[in-house]
């Protein structure tokens, strides 16, 4: 059954398994643009979180904040505990890697059903996605064939040895490298993925979004993920924008709710916002021409 159109209020709910949160647009509207939004590992690390930390609210768009495999809801028996224990035993192959696999692989059946139950225009949608939610983004666009209007990630993993390095630094203790590690490592290091993330056509506009003070993904990392997608896609249709005062972590722990609005977050809510309504949402944008060279 499809939502009413006139609904003002957020909806809860799970599609395809999937537990979401809804926002609806500000103005009520018959059929409006669809944003899809995976949240992080750190704060925030739920769709409330992630709904009040980029809630994109002037956009006329319905926003579905979705739960990461592994998190809130979908936490796996023995709660936190258990996942923590996972993470501990073998950070890439039993968390991170089974996470960003299926966030990514997931994201087209929810689209889907998400599309059954809202008013929502038969386009392709956006998708947003902070920190391993950027990443697991970046694999929907480097290996699904879910159809992306536009693209944005805040604080993306690009490169999962990053998140080794700080949890090093953290633990104080060195992360047993293996085969089957390395990888998963080289499969999500998307900086070595541009083939792969250039592929699609039309090729969808993509955002990436650094804080200048992530200690883990450095600005460089997302200027040089950049630069390299550039040649590739037509002028505008990639950007790199760095926040001075946004950090890889955007909220207080235990990053369930979200906290008091931050400059940069409010910065990066207004950047995305912004890229949204130029490539998706607003009706004066035009057709893009995408470079067909491989």
């Amino acid at each position: 059954m499809v939502a009413d159109s006139t609904l003002t209020q957020p909806v809860t709910g799970t599609v395809a398994d999937v537990p979401f949160l809804a926002v609806p647009p500000a103005v009520p509207n018959e059929s409006a643009s669809m944003i899809v939004a995976l949240h992080a590992f750190e704060p925030p690390r739920s769709e409330t979180a992630l709904a009040g930390t980029l809630p994109l609210a002037s956009l006329p768009a319905w926003r579905f904040y979705l739960g990461l495999p592994m998190f809130g809801a979908r936490l796996p028996e023995g709660g936190v505990a258990e996942v923590n224990r996972r993470g501990q035993e073998d950070y890439l192959i039993q968390l991170y890697g089974p996470v960003v696999e299926q966030a990514a692989a997931e994201l087209q059946r929810v689209v889907s059903e998400l599309r059954e139950r809202f008013p929502v225009r038969d386009e392709p949608p956006g998708l947003l996605g902070v920190g391993v939610g950027g990443s697991a983004t970046l694999l929907a666009l480097a290996e699904s064939q879910l159809a992306i209007g536009a693209a944005a990630v805040v604080n993306p993993i690009i490169d999962p040895a990053s998140v080794i390095q700080a949890r090093q630094r953290r633990l104080g203790t060195e992360y047993p490298w293996n085969d089957h590690s390395r990888e998963i490592a080289a499969w999500l290091n998307f900086a070595s993925r541009v083939t792969d993330l250039t592929n699609r056509r039309p090729q969808p506009p993509l955002l990436v979004v650094n804080g200048q003070q992530d200690e883990i993904i450095l600005p460089e990392h997302g200027q040089a993920l950049h630069d390299a997608l550039a040649p590739h896609y037509p002028p505008q249709g990639v950007r790199h924008i760095v926040v001075p005062d946004l950090a890889h972590t955007m909220g207080p722990e235990p990053g369930l709710e979200p906290g008091p609005p931050a400059p940069g977050n409010v910065l990066a809510d207004r950047a995305v916002t912004e890229w949204f309504h130029l490539h998706l949402t607003s009706a004066a944008r035009t057709t893009m021409k995408f470079d067909q060279r491989d």
